[in-house]
Parts: C-alpha cells; sequence; structure tokens
C-alpha cells in the first residue's frame, strides 16, 4: 500500500509499505494491505512506519488526521520528530 505523511511544513514520507501504526483518540490501531476505506482522529502518541516485516521508523505525534482510501493511506500531522 501506499503512504503519504504530511505535516504544515513538509511531507515528511511517501512511499510503499507493509503497514503504519496510529496512536488513535481511543487507542493504538494498526492499517495493513486492503485495509477498509476509514477517516480517524490520531491523538499524541508514537506513528510507527512497517516499511516491511523487519523495518521500521517512527515518530513521535501531537495529533492529526488519517484517510485511508484503495489502498492509499494519507496521514496529516501537527508537530512530528522522527525517534
Amino acid at each position: 500500500m501506499t503512504l503519504d505523511i504530511l505535516t504544515p511544513e513538509r511531507k515528511l514520507y511517501s512511499g510503499e509499505v507493509y503497514g503504519v501504526q496510529l496512536p488513535g483518540i481511543a487507542g493504538l490501531f494498526e492499517i495493513l494491505d486492503r485495509h477498509a476505506a476509514m477517516v480517524s482522529a490520531l491523538g499524541k502518541g508514537t506513528l510507527k512506519i512497517l516499511r516491511d516485516k523487519n523495518n521500521s521508523e517512527s515518530y513521535s505525534i501531537q495529533g492529526g488526521f488519517v484517510e485511508v482510501l484503495d489502498n492509499n493511506v494519507t496521514v496529516l500531522v501537527e508537530g512530528a520528530k522522527e525517534l
């Protein structure tokens, strides 16, 4: 699936990924390949990009939104910092 992570200042990430873990308002959730369409608010926490089953990278975020549509995931975040 394709993942794009955007902040008001710049594009943090764009590329093909295995999945992404996100801090939702009610707790952590994960989006994998062919996930159903959805829009969700994000809370403060750690966003984890799963490049494949063995490699990942993480960002600390202050909140935002995620949209999943046609195997494309777009994450809009405030205050992202690489961990």
